[in-house]
């Protein structure tokens, strides 16, 4: 409808104007008037006027809503651009904001632990595997990175193991992985075992605390650390918290279920562990 008023407008009110002329005239001969040249001011004059005047009126009022109506069209994306940017502009303050954060806790883990070299890594990409809990990070073997290093956050929180490298990528499997296994202890007890990945644990966000000591007494809230056996983790790293406490098949044997300090799904950069010292 815009297009067309726009286009056909001056035409269509040509076409009204001659139309409203032609009918007064008809309508003055047929009601018997004389001189109709010399009264044609009289008769036709003033009502030509209100008509024209009114078409005039309706076209200036179209045209003006028309082009009060780009108007506002062009100052809605103007609008809708800067909101855009605005929100941009905050999501950025925002990421910068959180990684200033996390640097400044790997700074004090560095100080805490001054036989850590770490390197910093973004989270890319998850593996969208049913069957494993694996994501891809931002550095590689350029950064030193080598196979079997740590991953763990600016909290010193344990993540994970690189499992796969490549030069500038890594492939992180984290600890619920069903092919992880990490030496622990239980903080309150001292008892050592190991977590390890199941699969119907790994749908739950979750591992299992196993292969204890005959004899060892875990607590649903025990704290859950690295030990350091076998030299592939640093001892002392938080793997988590124990759950809930369970026994095997048989009755005898049991077990604890473990939840990550880390929150996995909310990881969007972690540290890699590429030297440390082992305490024998």
């Amino acid at each position: 409808m815009k297009a067309y008023l726009k286009k056909y407008g001056v035409r269509m009110g040509i076409v009204v104007a001659a139309a409203a002329f032609l009918i007064l005239i008809g309508v003055s001969v047929r009601g018997g008037a004389t001189g109709l040249i010399q009264n044609l001011t009289g008769i036709v004059a003033a009502p030509m006027q209100k008509v024209l005047s009114s078409t005039v009126n309706w076209f200036n009022s179209i045209y003006g809503y028309l082009y009060d109506y780009d108007s506002l069209m062009a100052d809605n994306e103007s609008l809708r651009t800067q909101l855009a940017e605005a929100q941009q502009s905050a999501r950025e303050g925002i990421e910068a904001s959180e990684e200033n954060v996390r640097l400044r806790e790997a700074l004090n883990l560095r100080q805490k632990h001054t036989d850590y070299v770490l390197e910093s890594a973004k989270v890319v990409l998850w593996s969208s595997s049913n069957w494993s809990s694996s994501f891809t990070i931002s550095k590689g073997r350029t950064s030193g990175i080598e196979m079997g290093d740590p991953v763990i956050t600016e909290y010193g929180a344990l993540v994970g193991q690189v499992t796969e490298l490549g030069e500038t990528w890594a492939t992180v499997s984290t600890l619920i992985d069903v092919d992880m296994s990490v030496g622990a202890y239980v903080g309150t007890s001292g008892s050592s075992g190991m977590v390890v990945g199941e699969y119907a644990l790994m749908q739950k966000k979750t591992a299992k605390l196993t292969f204890l000591a005959d004899g060892a007494q875990i607590f649903v809230g025990d704290e859950v650390l690295t030990s350091g056996s076998g030299g592939a983790f640093p001892a002392g790293l938080v793997i988590g918290t124990i759950s809930n406490v369970q026994t095997e098949a048989g009755g005898q044997i049991e077990y604890g279920i473990v939840v990550p300090q880390c929150e996995l799904d909310a990881l969007v950069q972690v540290f890699i562990i590429k030297d440390f010292e082992v305490v024998e």
